[in-house]
């Protein structure tokens, strides 16, 4: 997938998330959560400007996703700290959903096309592929980008009709 699928992709997969952050939390909460997981939607995808670094390999496994998951979560420790115990733990469950939830999103869009992905290399060669449509389909990207979109604009929205 290309930059628009990936994002929207994102988007779809934070969207649950995104409604008990703003149920929970705030509406500005949820809308910060969204911007972030747009915004690092395409990470994996710096494999291509790493040298010796092979595109759809190691930045696009599990074992990434639990690597920047626990990045997230360190971050949200130090911040959540600050409070008390138990709001480091929560922040820094919170940063690791959307850290490893980022990345798994973008393995998942990148399964809709021919090419696959492989996300348990190097411990398992297994591809995964539902040959659905090619990475640079525009249709498909936007398509992604708007489903993606709209499921996360609805979460918010009923998150803050909920809101408690």
């Amino acid at each position: 997938m290309y930059r628009n699928g990936h994002i929207g992709a994102s988007l779809a997969v934070y969207a649950p998330f995104g409604f008990l952050v703003t149920a929970l939390v705030s509406l500005e909460a949820g809308l910060l959560g969204a911007l972030g997981v747009a915004s690092t939607a395409m990470v994996p995808d710096l494999d291509v400007r790493v040298p010796f670094v092979k595109h759809r390999g190691i930045t696009h496994t599990v074992w990434f996703a639990l690597l920047v998951g626990a990045a997230f979560g360190t971050v949200g420790l130090a911040l959540g700290v600050r409070n008390d115990a138990a709001t480091a733990l929560l922040f820094g469950g919170v940063g690791f959903l959307f850290g490893a939830g980022t990345i798994v999103s973008h393995l998942l869009a990148d399964a809709l096309t021919p090419m696959g992905v492989r996300p348990y290399a190097p411990v398992r060669d297994d591809e995964y592929t539902l040959d659905l449509f090619a990475a640079a389909n525009p249709v498909a990207n936007y398509a992604l980008l708007g489903l993606g979109g709209v499921a996360a604009a609805v979460a918010l929205v009923a998150g803050e009709a909920v809101s408690v």
